[in-house]
């Protein structure tokens, strides 16, 4: 027996002796040492507290660790171990008091311990590819995501769809406050130029998503939080230059703590570029203009940035025929819409590069000026509470040279015998929007070491006037000008609440709750543009539950499940363009997520598994409005499964790799194909699918990257994006669809720190490398007349071009 036990007693001494020691002290910015501070590994949760003194010292037996710091009112901080020797660490928290303008966002995002797919993308990671390209174009990488861009280049019009939803189906915030249209539920990048110069940080949820504010997220929430405020001055010239005479100027400032409290930041930006497609001029400028007030457990920070875009339009696409070179086919689709002989001549005579449009002053020109005050409290070391109040304004129209229209499109007939009009003629009409968006958002955030408990919600308002002129006519003596040829008036009510709670059920798992109720009211009265009277009043009410756990499994790992219910209202479209006497139905999806992650210093790899089964989804019906928009009907049952992966790994010191990669199955369950025939009158044809694809939803997406810093301020990256095949609509016809694309870009950074100023950094961007002749978007449409028509149009991207840039700090 005392054989037995001095052999135990051998061994526990042996373990205590062979396990990893860690010690130091924590203390805050002041210097003081902070007594009571939680200091534990986050793998196991073994841990300890400080001393009277700040001190601490905690035995760990795992290789590798990831040691947590935490104390109440204070920023947490982890560090990562990779040594397995004895190791003194000393840990300086950063105050919350500091930094509470972060809290604007804290309601709406997640954390590492959320059962949700998450990314956050930081400021330095936005800045690798900043160089005057908008922001979907910069979040290309990302995971289940395909950007575009109408004018072929990255600038101008561009969008992203996020697991095949497209942008009225992404929630995007800044700083809390919603930023999709509150009618379309569209989010216009070109209105907001250079945004993303201004801010600190990024975090995309796919999927449903933990509860926000504004239009239900049904791809993919995205939110934005702008820069921080710096204790230190500071002043930031970024110019760069490239293919289709691309150039963006930016000077950014910041004052520095002024007095202890006070803070201003600054933007002033300029990007032009006359674009890939013939013609796609953009004209780009914006500011972005803060000033905030931090004192003890308080903060104020009024925010202002405006936008201000003159856009050629390139929103017609190229027609198949044009794409493939195939003149039969261009005369054919010439002959079928009626060309005149300029435009027939433009359609033969281009390349890839076509553009429809003619008129010199083919135009959208739209301002935005948004307006945002936040005001953060420490209420104790457990409560906080966030108020903010905002508003926007915005105004513009889009200028459309029409040829031959009908005088009776525009509410002017002829009137026999006087005949003072002919019945058609060319003329100029711009349609105009001028809008009004502000509300209010809350938060109450409480947290102890086991809980966190988030209590938020909004509510918002808008304003839009929809009116149309006609600035020209033709051969018209009798009308040489007509305001407000249509006009209507739109107004929607928004309002919601939400409960969100973390809370810790033992060592390892955390449950995750969210409760969301939404009110929404949207009526719409007036002459529309194609001289209907529309009459729209409706009010929805949803509630969107969610539930989730999150374990933690060995060093660094999570597994994750969670299910979410979510509900959205039909868009301004959707109402308008439905047939006589039939109101579009809301939306609801059901979304489960499943997931596993691993995290150390050297490599990051995750898994996330997601089934979203929706009722009522608004789908494609192959119809377009009168300015070409697709019709969409609701289709009773349909689905999106799939699989996303993610890996980082830090092979060495000069070699990291990065990938992700997402394959999906996304299927109608019964679809209705509704086709005009036009051979004797005005028919209708449905033809009737089964389990069939939903449209622009690529089974296969896949990034990788290579980077290689073959010097401490030296870096070459290659940069590979795969997408696959995406159908035009929702027939599975091949013969209506993208091909799949293949593109390489090459980046090459250069970092110097010279004694006259903090940073000069040059960066060299070639897109497309290999000169990959693609088409990221396309629409199609059919008809019959005689025989079956169908007409593909598509956006073709730049091939390979080139993009400059010089960043200098002081």
């Amino acid at each position: 027996m005392k054989k037995c036990l001095l052999a135990i007693l051998s061994l526990c001494i042996y373990n205590i002796s062979s396990a990893q020691i860690i010690r130091g002290t924590v203390s805050d910015e002041k210097g003081s040492k902070l007594f009571g501070a939680s200091v534990y590994e986050e793998s196991s949760y073994r841990g300890t507290s400080t001393d009277l003194e700040g001190k601490y010292e905690l035995r760990i037996k795992d290789s590798s660790p990831i040691i947590v710091f935490k104390y109440l009112g204070f920023e947490e901080q982890r560090i990562s171990l990779s040594s397995d020797k004895d190791t003194v660490v000393d840990i300086v928290l950063n105050s919350k008091d500091q930094q509470m303008e972060t809290y604007t966002v804290e309601a709406l995002r997640t954390d590492e311990k959320t059962p949700m797919a998450v990314q956050n993308i930081s400021k330095e990671e936005l800045n690798r590819n900043n160089l005057g390209q908008d922001l979907p174009i910069l979040l290309n990488f990302s995971p289940s995501t395909v950007t575009t861009s109408d004018a072929g280049a990255g600038v101008g019009y561009t969008g992203l769809r996020i697991r095949g939803s497209d942008a009225t189906r992404v929630n995007v915030t800044v700083n809390g406050i919603p930023i999709n249209d509150a009618e379309s539920q569209g989010v216009f990048w070109v209105n907001i130029p250079d945004l993303a110069s201004s801010v600190e940080n990024i975090q995309i949820q796919r999927g449903v998503g933990s509860s926000t504010n504004g239009s239900g997220a049904f791809g993919a929430s995205i939110n934005l939080m702008t820069d921080k405020t710096s204790n230190e001055a500071y002043a930031e010239l970024d110019n760069s230059f490239g293919s289709f005479n691309t150039r963006k100027h930016t000077i950014e400032f910041g004052s520095g703590t002024i007095r202890s409290h006070w803070n201003f930041q600054g933007r002033l930006s300029s990007i032009n570029s006359d674009g890939f497609i013939d013609r796609a001029s953009a004209n780009l400028r914006s500011y972005y203009l803060s000033a905030s007030y931090q004192k003890n457990k308080t903060s104020l920070k009024a925010i202002h940035f405006s936008g201000k875009e003159r856009t050629y339009q390139s929103w017609y696409g190229t027609p198949e025929g044009r794409i493939n070179g195939d003149v039969a086919e261009m005369n054919r689709h010439a002959d079928f819409e009626g060309y005149s002989d300029v435009q027939r001549e433009n359609l033969l005579n281009s390349g890839r590069d076509y553009n429809f449009y003619l008129y010199d002053n083919e135009v959208d020109d739209y301002g935005q000026d948004h307006y945002q005050l936040h005001f953060s409290q420490g209420l104790n070391d457990k409560w906080r509470i966030n108020l903010a109040g905002h508003y926007t304004f915005g105004e513009g129209f889009f200028e459309q040279y029409r040829n031959q229209d009908d005088l009776s499109d525009y509410g002017i007939f002829v009137s026999a015998p006087a005949n003072l009009l002919i019945p058609s003629t060319d003329l100029i009409r711009r349609r105009w929007l001028r809008n009004h968006f502000g509300g209010l958002t809350y938060g109450l955030i409480r947290e102890s070491e086991k809980l966190k408990l988030r209590i938020g919600g909004a509510y918002h308002y808008y304003d839009g006037d929809h009116f149309g002129e006609i600035v020209w006519l033709e051969n018209n003596p009798g009308v040489d000008h007509l305001q407000n040829y249509y006009q209507n008036k739109a107004y929607k009510n928004d309002a919601n609440s939400f409960v969100k709670l973390d809370y810790l059920l033992g060592a390892k798992t955390d449950l995750y709750l969210d409760i969301q109720a939404r009110f929404v009211d949207y009526s719409t009265m007036g002459l529309d543009n194609d001289q209907r009277f529309l009459l729209v009043d409706t009010n929805m009410f949803f509630f969107n539950p969610k539930i989730g756990l999150n374990r933690q499994i060995g060093k660094g790992s999570r597994a994750y499940v969670s299910y979410a219910m979510g509900n959205r209202e039909p868009t301004r479209n959707d109402f308008i363009d439905a047939p006589l006497g039939i109101n579009p139905k809301p939306e609801q999806l059901h979304d489960i997520e499943l997931g596993y992650e691993s995290k150390n210093s050297r490599l990051s790899y995750g898994a996330n598994a997601y089934f979203m089964y929706y009722l009522n989804q608004l789908v494609l019906t192959g119809e377009l409005n009168d300015v070409g928009s697709a019709i969409r009907t609701n289709v009773p049952e349909s689905y999106r499964a799939g699989i996303e992966l993610q890996a980082i790994w830090r092979a060495n010191k000069f070699v990291l790799l990065e990938g992700n990669y997402s394959f999906s199955q996304n299927k109608i369950s019964n679809f209705t194909e509704t086709i005009y025939d036009y051979t004797n009158g005005f028919d209708i044809v449905e033809n009737q699918f089964s389990n069939t694809d939903i449209s622009f939803s690529p089974s296969n997406i896949a990034m990788a990257q290579v980077r290689v810093f073959p010097a401490e301020n030296l870096e070459i990256a290659l940069l590979n994006k795969y997408v696959g095949l995406q159908y035009l609509d929702n027939t599975a016809n091949l013969d209506r669809a993208l091909d799949p694309y293949f593109t390489s870009d090459l980046r090459l950074r250069l970092s110097l720190d010279p004694k006259f100023m903090k940073e000069i950094e040059f960066t060299a961007l070639v897109n497309n490398l290999f000169n990959t002749l693609y088409s990221s978007n396309g629409y199609t449409y059919s008809y019959i007349f005689g025989t079956s028509v169908t007409e593909n149009f598509y956006y073709p991207q730049a091939g390979r071009n080139f993009l400059i840039g010089l960043r200098l700090n002081f």
